[in-house]
């Protein structure tokens, strides 16, 4: 159809001015279309005509031929692709100019290469390219991570570091729930009291405590005993309670050497130790004294061996008596009787030698010298004169014996009667002990508290020495009020 049927032009005034443009911009157009379809017409090619003759070419300057190249050179250089044959492609028909694939082409290639770019990344903010821009900054970070694996081995490092430091001082842990009541044994080492805390739930990791412990240089500094603990404690928090000393559950005794039984049953009662010392004393299933000589003991006295005890609260005094008994026995059989034996001595009068030395002896030097005084009036058949024997039987140990006392009839009374008496009259210690078994070898027979001495004893080897000594010790017990002159002297 032609575009004139379509122009206004056509029913147009010819002498309008306007109308006249019109149709002048209509025929122009109309020329414009014709000269493009003539375009379009195939056009004969015109004849040929021979070429026209041209001039050789001048000969080129002759260069000089390059170097010859090596085998590795030619390989590198080469081009792989060039032996290999090109891959066949399907050919397809072009589609002509009208036809819709020709239009819908340039589309699909921009969807094409807008999906590309989004996969690489590509766009701007938000990912531009749509879904495919999340995973393509994920494969942009890990193509940098990839292209640098020391990153990722630092930051791995780093991780487990972190790790480390939090469960080494747990910041956020607690001091634990729960009681736990926990005896940590003497001599336990560092990984043993760590080893113990892991079994009983107080802490997470042995290991760890042992490191945390070192690190707060306390490794030297953990308490044994009895603590209550809690479950799931902070390394800090255990490390800070057990190196606190323990609270102690227990009830400590001491029973002082040279005490009597009667004065050992005054402090016990003291102390709240429920029971009758006294009765706990005259014997036990623990201790028979005939197995040390005593044939005809009449209780425990000189047995009972002085020391420090620990007991359980509210443990009854059988307890104490049978730990004192026990002490006695562990610590006997390590004094060297053999002496004491070639004088036809016992064990049993080793202790009642022994009980008189705790208390003849005013200092722990001279006890061997109070020894050799007593083995040498057994020897010669003397009495022993020893008024601690006296005070034993009298019961007075504060005040000056009177003559009455001193006169009193009783096997205890060594000044009338020879030879040892009955028992021993007191608990002696393990010194007087080996004193009286290894007495000093002196010619002494006589002592007696030389004043102002700090309890000293003067001894004597005859009786004219031993008168002067004592008008000396008379003297001064005067001047003293009456007291005995055993303080030092300025």
């Amino acid at each position: 159809m032609s575009e004139d049927w379509l122009s206004d032009d056509a029913f147009a005034d010819p002498d309008d001015p306007a109308a006249r443009e019109r149709e002048q911009r209509r025929l122009e157009r109309e020329e414009r279309r014709q000269a493009r379809e003539e375009k379009r017409k195939p056009q004969a090619a015109p004849p040929s005509s021979p070429a026209p003759p041209t001039e050789p070419p001048e000969p080129a300057a002759p260069t000089e031929p390059p170097p010859p190249r090596t085998p590795e050179e030619e390989f590198w250089d080469e081009d792989p692709a060039a032996h290999e044959p090109a891959p066949e492609r399907p050919v397809r028909p072009e589609p002509a100019l009208d036809h819709p694939a020709v239009a819908a082409e340039p589309r699909a290639a921009a969807m094409a290469a807008s999906t590309r770019r989004g996969r690489r990344g590509a766009g701007g903010p938000g990912g531009g390219g749509g879904g495919g821009g999340k995973r393509g900054d994920v494969g942009v970070v890990l193509g940098k991570f990839g292209r640098h694996p020391f990153r990722i081995a630092g930051i791995v490092v780093a991780l487990l570091a972190l790790w480390f430091l939090y469960a080494l001082f747990q910041p956020f842990h607690g001091d634990g729930s729960g009681k736990v009541q926990l005896t940590i044994p003497k001599g336990s080492s560092v990984s043993e009291v760590a080893d113990l805390l892991g079994e009983k739930g107080v802490i997470d990791n042995s290991t760890l405590f042992q490191v945390r412990v070192t690190l707060e240089g306390k490794r030297s500094d953990l308490y044994a005993g009895h603590f209550t603990l809690a479950h799931g404690m902070s390394y800090g928090a255990a490390i800070d309670a057990l190196s606190t000393p323990p609270v102690k559950r227990t009830t400590t005794v001491t029973i002082p050497e040279g005490y009597t039984r009667s004065q050992a049953a005054q402090l016990v009662e003291e102390d709240g130790v429920p029971g009758s010392y006294t009765k706990a004393t005259v014997k036990s299933k623990y201790l028979n004294p005939a197995d040390y000589g005593a044939k005809n003991a009449r209780d425990l006295e000189g047995f009972l061996f002085p020391d420090t005890f620990e007991m359980k609260p509210n443990a009854p005094v059988a307890d104490l008596v049978q730990l004192q008994l026990q002490d006695f026995e562990q610590r006997i059989e390590g004094v060297d009787m053999s002496y004491a034996r070639s004088k036809n001595l016992t064990v049993y009068d080793v202790l009642i030698i022994a009980s008189m030395i705790e208390r003849e002896a005013g200092v722990p030097g001279q006890r061997k010298l109070v020894a050799s005084v007593i083995y040498n009036r057994l020897h010669e058949g003397m009495t022993l004169g020893i008024d601690a024997t006296i005070r034993f039987a009298t019961g007075n140990y504060a005040k000056p014996l009177t003559e009455s006392e001193l006169a009193i009839d009783s096997p205890y009374n060594t000044r009338t009667n020879t030879g040892l008496p009955p028992g021993p009259i007191d608990s002696p210690g393990l010194a007087s002990i080996e004193a009286a078994a290894h007495p000093a070898k002196t010619g002494y027979l006589f002592y007696v508290t030389k004043p102002g001495a700090c309890g000293k004893l003067a001894f004597s080897k005859t009786e004219a020495e031993f008168e002067k000594s004592v008008e000396l010790y008379e003297s001064a017990r005067e001047a003293a009020g009456g007291n005995s002159p055993d303080t030092c002297g300025e």
